[in-house]
């Protein structure tokens, strides 16, 4: 069990979730994909049927302080406008959609964060990213929908600011704290303010503790799971050494997901959702198979 003994409840659904399937997957920004936009009630639901065990939504806020669900500076090439999302109104917001999603008689406006998270209660997790520097705001807002045993929060490990407003605060959501070094994880791993259930690792090389199962074990008995990303950034800069959906796709899964099963990693942050939950049902089935991207296997069942 994940997590230290006083956060057993509001841990449980985690720990549940994680004896359940093992390896965790999630989706980077719900699934957004041909006609459907990232980090809206479809995206989220687009990418339940497609595995996902977790789901990460970006959170913005306007200048007169509603949360949306949108990875500010993406307005130009999403919205079609220059103006980041925080130096609008509301009621500015409210008027924008993704244009190229939109259809005669369906608009795809950018969705605010407390309603659709409302609309999951009870059914699945979110890992809440870049918030921390809204947290002062954002953290009673969520505590209103008493969902704190769906919510992970996360922020760097070394943002000394984020922590003390995390520690002080009276809801103690598990936390995911991002980590580059052990030293980020031995800081926050243990804290009785903190409900630290995971971490979060990035490198952008694999010569690097992380590549290490001994570390990775090391982890585990200091009771937190451990969680990667492979998502290609647009940036190129690798989040775990390279291993990355891209190269999913034009080696096989079995060389970027491989690797990250051998290790024991946790929990998998993805934009491809499908591919995890096969690899994974693969490795459950034969744990010496492999997946190639020319000869897929029959897709698992989605309920």
């Amino acid at each position: 069990m994940f997590g230290q003994p006083q956060f057993a409840a509001l841990n449980a659904r985690i720990n549940d979730k994680l004896s359940q399937v093992g390896t965790l997957v999630v989706a980077h920004r719900g699934s957004g994909h041909a006609s459907i936009a990232d980090n809206t009630e479809l995206a989220v639901r687009a990418a339940l049927r497609s595995g996902a065990d977790v789901i990460e939504i970006d959170v913005a806020a306007s200048r007169d302080g509603e949360f949306y669900c949108f990875h500010d500076g993406d307005e130009a090439e999403l919205l079609g406008v220059d103006a980041n999302l925080q130096t609008l109104s509301a009621a500015e917001i409210d008027k924008l959609s993704y244009q190229w999603v939109d259809r005669p008689g369906r608009r795809t406006s950018v969705e605010r964060l407390l309603p659709l998270l409302e609309t999951f209660r009870g059914q699945t997790l979110f890992n809440i990213d870049r918030s921390w520097w809204r947290w002062p705001q954002l953290l009673r807002a969520l505590r209103g929908l008493s969902m704190a045993d769906q919510l992970i929060l996360k922020c760097p490990a070394w943002d000394d600011m984020a922590l003390a407003r995390l520690r002080e605060f009276g809801v103690k959501y598990p936390f995911v704290p991002i980590c580059a070094s052990p030293d980020d994880v031995y800081r926050t791993v243990g804290d009785p303010a903190l409900n630290t259930v995971g971490v979060e690792l990035i490198t952008t090389t694999q010569h690097h503790p992380w590549f290490s199962a001994e570390v990775i074990e090391e982890f585990h008995r200091l009771g937190v799971f451990c969680f990667v990303n492979t998502e290609t950034l647009t940036t190129g800069v690798p989040l775990f050494g390279g291993l990355d959906d891209e190269l999913a796709i034009l080696q096989g899964p079995d060389t970027a997901y491989g690797p990250l099963f051998d290790l024991g990693v946790d929990a998998v942050q993805t934009d491809w959702p499908w591919l995890v939950r096969d690899y994974r049902q693969a490795r459950r089935l034969d744990p010496d198979a492999t997946l190639s991207a020319t000869s897929p296997p029959e897709p698992a069942a989605v309920f």
